[in-house]
């Protein structure tokens, strides 16, 4: 009997998480039925629809799209690169020393993430214009900093200070060099919590918004910026707005799906209490 009702329990369990799944994935199943669909049906709410595959021609071959997903990757990607190799030294000494106003410093850094960009985006938009940073992707990415560094920094920061410091007082004993200990011995134990802020800030990068549209023009224009062309004057073309839509979260589900194994912390976490 009690074999039966944890059957029953299981069964009924896994048709409620099914059930959620379906709900929390369906706008995404829906935006793919609708970059199948004409104008002419895209108001239906039926599944019988004939599909067609002009939407996908008119975004991918008769404009350029395949430039603005050169841009995005650009600018996300330089973002990101950026924040690993000046927030991982900026973790690592906000987990190790003690200096004053240390933790006012950090949430100082972590404030800048949780600003409103229209905040700043006016500010630094005169600031570009008069040396030369408009419309370029260094300025992107630069700008870019005060989304993906604080992230990067406070995720980092964690897995820092879940390692142990008696780790590196022994490998200082057995002779190794500060720089030795850091790059072979702490980088890999770090190497999950780096991978996860690197996705997360790319993810934040790659849907920013406000920034590209103030500062870029028309020599860089991010996807989340080029794909309001796609809502016309007179009519607004949905199922070419739901290809561009589409097609754009491509690289961040293939770069998750690249890195998921890393996603998981290290056994090693934790190994050595003080």
């Amino acid at each position: 009997m009690k074999t039966q009702k944890f059957r029953l329990s299981r069964i009924v369990m896994n048709f409620l998480l099914l059930v959620y799944a379906v709900f929390a994935i369906f706008p995404l199943i829906w935006m793919l039925l609708i970059s199948f669909k004409s104008d002419t049906e895209v108001f239906t709410t039926t599944f019988l629809f004939h599909p067609t595959l002009s939407n996908y021609a008119a975004v991918l071959l008769e404009s350029n799209y395949v430039q603005y997903m050169k841009d995005s990757l650009i600018v996300a990607g330089g973002s990101v690169l950026v924040s690993v190799v000046v927030g991982i030294p900026a973790a690592y000494a906000l987990a190790r020393y003690n200096f004053n106003r240390k933790e006012d410093l950090a949430f100082q850094i972590l404030s800048f993430k949780f600003a409103p960009e229209i905040l700043v985006v006016l500010p630094l938009f005169m600031i570009y214009q008069k040396i030369g940073l408009y419309d370029t992707y260094l300025g992107l990415i630069w700008v870019y900093q005060l989304i993906c560094m604080p992230l990067l920094i406070w995720v980092v920061r964690g897995y820092f200070e879940d390692i142990s410091v008696e780790i590196e007082y022994a490998a200082q004993v057995d002779g190794y060099t500060w720089y030795q200990i850091f790059f072979k011995m702490l980088m890999p134990l770090v190497k999950p919590g780096i991978v996860a802020a690197a996705l997360l800030s790319f993810i934040f990068a790659w849907n920013s918004f406000t920034f590209p549209l103030i500062l870029a023009s028309s020599k860089v224009q991010p996807i989340t910026v080029a794909i309001t062309k796609y809502l016309g004057t007179d009519t607004a073309h949905y199922g070419q707005l739901a290809v561009a839509a589409t097609v754009s979260a491509i690289p961040a589900i293939v770069f998750a799906l690249c890195i998921q194994k890393h996603l998981v912390r290290g056994l090693s976490f934790g190994a050595v209490k003080g």
